[in-house]
């Protein structure tokens, strides 16, 4: 059965939905999509040559990420890839990648990025995987209260919690630029509530010092993005880890790019530390070099925080 591909227009909004639903649980999908003001011409789908139905959706998210140097570029993200099961199996996706990687070019993207459990899908298509890791073990024992303040975030902390990513990511390879759409959508999509995420406090000022994000995944707890002063590290960690063990979990993980004054506090949160490499990541050059992007995505320090997934 062959398929037309084709890009959208808003009369496609509840059908891109129902797609979503059927092969996610992922409710802030269309609400990520709003985000883009180009997003029906951003993104492409295979219709069944019978226009009844769309079998497979595949969205170009641009982005401002930092490249090895820190400077700001423009990357094609590829999110929201989805087929109908009817449809798996066609080369589908392969077709509607060949159409994005048109547009992104078109639209003098340097590169482009993706995040997927199944590489094989992409690289036939160009997409490349690039090393990361993240750190784990079993949970710590209580350690000792630091000289911050810990508490929970609340909405009022937003605007410092900006400033402290900004600052912290003001060089670092691989982080995107987060607009005030972001921070209102994308962050509270992946990360939840903003009251989730823990804050240390200048114990003088009462200035917010550092910000944590930690997830519960089966029985381990995920730190997924931290950003603030190195010496509040330790206090934050040791917050998760109390939280963590009062729900009854064993393990941690922690997602922050290892740098000296990481490594000396993660004895705070982790027992048994031990380093694990993934390979869940692809580039894809465009109008960059592909050494430019291999420099950018290996960079010391560099990371893609899972709160700017596309």
């Amino acid at each position: 059965m062959s398929a037309v591909v084709r890009t959208t227009t808003a009369a496609d909004d509840p059908a891109l939905a129902a797609l979503w639903r059927r092969c996610f649980v992922a409710p802030h999908l269309p609400d990520l999509h709003a985000l883009d003001p180009d997003r029906h011409r951003h993104t492409f789908v295979a219709e069944n040559a019978e226009g009844d139905g769309i079998d497979a959706v595949v969205v170009y998210v641009p982005r401002l990420i930092r490249d090895a140097s820190g400077a700001p570029q423009r990357v094609g993200g590829i999110g929201s890839v989805a087929t109908r099961p009817e449809a798996r199996g066609r080369g589908l996706i392969r077709l509607l990648l060949a159409a994005a990687e048109r547009t992104m070019s078109a639209e003098q993207c340097a590169w482009s990025l993706l995040f997927t459990g199944t590489p094989g899908v992409y690289r036939s298509s160009g997409w490349e995987e690039f090393a990361s890791s993240y750190t784990e073990g079993t949970l710590a024992p209580s350690a000792a209260p630091g000289a911050f303040p810990v508490r929970e975030a609340t909405p009022d902390d937003a605007v410092e919690v900006a400033a402290l990513h900004h600052a912290y990511n003001a060089r670092r390879p691989l982080t995107s630029l987060r607009e005030p759409g972001d921070w209102a959508v994308r962050v509270p999509a992946w990360y939840g509530p903003a009251e989730q995420p823990l804050v240390a406090v200048d114990p003088v000022s009462g200035a917010l010092t550092g910000w944590i994000v930690a997830q519960h995944v089966a029985d381990c707890v995920e730190v997924r993005e931290f950003a603030g002063a190195a010496d509040c590290l330790g206090p934050l960690l040791a917050a998760v880890g109390s939280r963590a063990r009062a729900a009854g979990l064993t393990r941690a993980r922690v997602r922050i790019p290892t740098a000296p004054g990481v490594a000396a506090v993660l004895p705070a949160l982790l027992a048994d530390a031990r380093q694990v490499t993934e390979h869940t990541g692809m580039a894809r050059p465009l109008h960059a070099t592909a050494a430019s992007v291999r420099a950018t995505v290996t960079a010391p320090g560099a990371v893609h925080w899972y709160g700017d997934c596309f």
